[in-house]
């Protein structure tokens, strides 16, 4: 290369370099999800409820194993492939599985064989790895519901809950007998029954200090062990080796202000809570002096957060509802559970590089806060979605990973299997969440959820408006969104009124711009619930301006299952309304569903009828409608979830074969043509299939989208898709 050429490339190549961030932020996104169900052996009915709740992780990090308390068993996972995680298979335990750990070869399991809440009683199971039996057990004397191992492998501790029963006499304590605290010494990994020390907790909470209910252990360097008493809101520091407690303090409360307590189906971030116990749940170490607090609550407190103390006891950081809005900014605040709130219940920490993190998961939100230890107040980094229910998590610095354990499993309700999550620090943006919002001018949530229906604006490339479905009944609502934003940014929300109040009696599953700055909103109606199958014409404050039913002669057919998207063709008197029914009605013939069209200027109905795919399982039909340069594009999804999903799809039907005819007689069936399938877009996120794709529109200049429906955070993980599919033009 002459030596003009090579100062030219040198000099272009430091000019790029300069244009480089030093290095790119770090962020866990998830690369892998394991259904515990796949862990149930052959001759096992695939539908028996199973279940990850407390996880752990073996010292090379290859090797997972959790506890399964409605299988009785403990499961393990190959994850020597974090990205392609197996089966490692199960072993029974006599009993209820609360709590494991792993040290060298064994896995140590809390276990809870308790025939009454009066007579507790449990073990301590020794398995080993290798062979997957258990090799012995020691007497624990009670009910255990957490084990930890100290950093040196030297001691185990056991939380003996001795947990009350919730339906006697409220639930009030003190009940008998008292829960207390278990040490052994550990040889090999394995621990000496005879060097079992019993430390006493009783005698130090101001709250029903007869009946401490240890709830959760763990250890520092220095060989202490942390023990949270949830319901007695207390908290003790134990030397290992004496079994001496150091110090113990109450909890302490916290009064929040602004935040949602009602379950009324309309988020409103205005309530407040007064001293409210912490009662905390999970118990970690930042370093030898600091610890940090998951405030659960479980007997007359919850804060929503968590909290940074001292080891004795001193207010460090207080995490307030910070982290709840933080949820709520994802669209993951459970409205419908939300006595507690979010419910932080688990934590983890680690070190990851030179930063020292948290890790907060919140069971009712499905969701994990990631922030960095600053040695003041941590620095939130970002939420990542985790199945249903997560409780257990292990952080596994050396191969840069993080594990969840998602307790619940629907599969009785037909729904998600319990889950083990997979995340991976590496270089590079956060994946999740997808579509967010920010605080309003209060300082609030704007509070957002379940959307089921999406539409462009016909002006403005890149504006989109989502409507949110029955779920929030007391608050329907319309979404301004900039999808120009990574993530997709909800930057506006008008509520759909009826005479100046929030419009009762919607089920909204879809919308299009009428052009004039109002929209056309398609109405799901459920006659058992006395909501009507209609069209809504609002203007732009959301106000109900006309309210079309549909007509008498087709509504004596109808059923649950109605109008799922809605569309517009043509301008002025031209204009047809297109709305897609999502199943078929009694005058239709198996397999096939209409397509409404209405014509607002003459008021005449018509329609055709969508050909639909045949349904291996549950059923078929459709969940969104748009209209976009001589075609009509349709959303046709099954019902199923996870690994049993099949069909989640766009067709396409060319208005040019789009003939509607009068209702009553003889419909015309129109061709479909496939134009993308959706299951490699849903599982591109490291999780299972969702089954609710509803939205699905196409900007000014071609460009779609598509959103899912997180049903509100309820029996759901809350995750919100909204999938760029590029454009319309190239997609197939």
């Amino acid at each position: 290369m002459p030596r003009s050429s090579a100062l030219i490339a040198l000099t272009a190549a430091l000019a790029a370099s300069a244009s480089l961030p030093a290095h790119a932020d770090m962020m866990f996104n998830r690369i892998a999800s394991f259904a515990v169900a796949d862990n149930l052996p052959a001759e096992t009915d695939a539908n028996t409820a199973t279940s990850s709740e407390i996880i752990a992780a073996s010292e090379d990090g290859n090797l997972l194993a959790y506890s399964d308390s409605p299988l009785g068993a403990i499961g393990f996972v190959d994850i020597t492939d974090p990205k392609a995680p197996k089966a490692g298979g199960i072993v029974r335990i006599d009993g209820e599985p609360t709590s494991v750990a792993i040290v060298g070869g064994k896995v140590l399991a809390g276990v809870n064989t308790s025939t009454s809440y009066t007579e507790p009683s449990g073990n301590l199971a020794v398995i080993d790895i290798a062979s997957k039996e258990i090799e012995s057990s020691c007497d624990l004397g009670g009910q255990p519901d957490s084990v930890a191992i100290s950093k040196d492998g030297k001691f185990l501790a056991v939380a003996i809950e001795n947990e009350r029963d919730e339906d006697l006499n409220d639930g009030e304590i003190p009940q008998m007998p008292a829960g207390d605290l278990k040490i052994f010494t550990l040889a090999d990994g394995t621990p000496d029954c005879a060097t079992m020390k019993t430390v006493a907790l009783s005698g130090l909470s101001e709250i029903a200090g007869d009946d401490p209910e240890p709830e959760f252990v763990a250890f520092n360097d220095a060989g202490q062990i942390a023990v949270t008493m949830q319901e007695n809101n207390h908290v003790a520091i134990v030397d290992a080796a004496t079994g001496d407690i150091v110090s113990h303090f109450s909890a302490g409360s916290v009064s929040l202000d602004k935040i949602d307590t009602k379950k009324d189906g309309a988020f409103s971030f205005t309530g407040k809570v007064d001293n409210a116990p912490r009662e905390p749940d999970a118990v970690k170490w930042l370093d030898n002096d600091r610890l940090v607090v998951a405030n659960e609550g479980d007997y007359r407190g919850g804060t929503r957060g968590f909290t940074v103390l001292s080891k004795s006891g001193e207010v460090l950081f207080e995490s307030g509802a910070s982290f709840e809005y933080e949820a709520a900014n994802a669209g993951h605040y459970p409205d419908a559970r939300n006595k507690k709130g979010i419910e932080p219940e688990g934590l983890e920490t680690g070190k990851f590089g030179d930063d020292s993190l948290i890790f907060v998961a919140a069971e009712r939100a499905s969701l994990i806060g990631v922030y960095k230890d600053t040695g003041a107040e941590p620095q939130f980094l970002q939420v990542l979605p985790s199945g249903v229910g997560p409780e257990g998590l292990v952080a596994i610095p050396p191969r840069n990973l993080l594990v969840t354990a998602n307790e619940t499993d629907l599969v009785e309700d037909g729904g998600v299997r319990s889950h083990v999550m997979i995340y991976e620090r590496a270089e590079g943006p956060a994946s999740y969440p997808m579509i967010t919002a920010g605080l309003t001018d209060e300082g609030t949530p704007l509070g957002w959820g379940a959307l089921s229906g999406l539409a462009a604006d016909p002006a403005e490339s890149g504006k989109l408006y989502a409507v949110s479905d029955s779920f929030y009944k007391n608050s329907p609502a319309i979404f301004t969104i900039d999808a120009k934003q990574t993530p997709a940014l909800i930057t506006g929300k008008t509520v759909v009124t009826r005479d100046g109040a929030p419009a009762q009696k919607l089920d909204l599953e879809g919308i299009v711009a009428d052009g004039e700055g109002g929209f056309w909103l398609a109405n799901e109606g459920d006659a058992a619930k006395l909501v009507p199958h209609a069209l809504l014409h609002v203007n732009g404050k959301g106000e109900i301006k006309q309210e079309i039913g549909l007509p008498v002669d087709l509504l004596a057919s109808q059923e649950r299952f109605g109008l799922e998207g809605v569309t517009a063709v043509g301008e002025g008197d031209d204009k047809m309304l297109v709305m897609a029914v999502q199943r078929e009605w009694g005058d239709d013939p198996k397999g096939q569903v209409k397509l409404l069209a209405y014509k607002p200027k003459d008021k005449e109905w018509s329609a055709v009828r969508y050909p639909l795919e045949q349904a291996e399982s549950g059923w078929m039909g459709l969940s969104e409608i748009t209209a976009h340069d001589g075609k009509l594009y349709i959303v046709e999804r099954d019902n199923l979830i996870g690994k049993a999903a099949r069909v989640k799809r766009v067709y396409s039907v060319s208005l040019d074969g789009f003939k509607p005819e009068k209702l009553g007689g003889e419909l015309p069936v129109v061709e479909k043509t496939l134009v993308h399938d959706l299951m490699d877009d849903l599982k591109s996120t490291g999780g299972y299939v969702v089954d609710k794709v509803e939205g699905f529109a196409i900007d000014k200049n071609g460009e779609a989208f598509v959103v899912t429906d997180n049903d509100g955070v309820d029996d759901s993980s809350g995750e919100t898709l909204f999938l760029r599919l590029g454009n319309i033009s190239a997609v197939n």
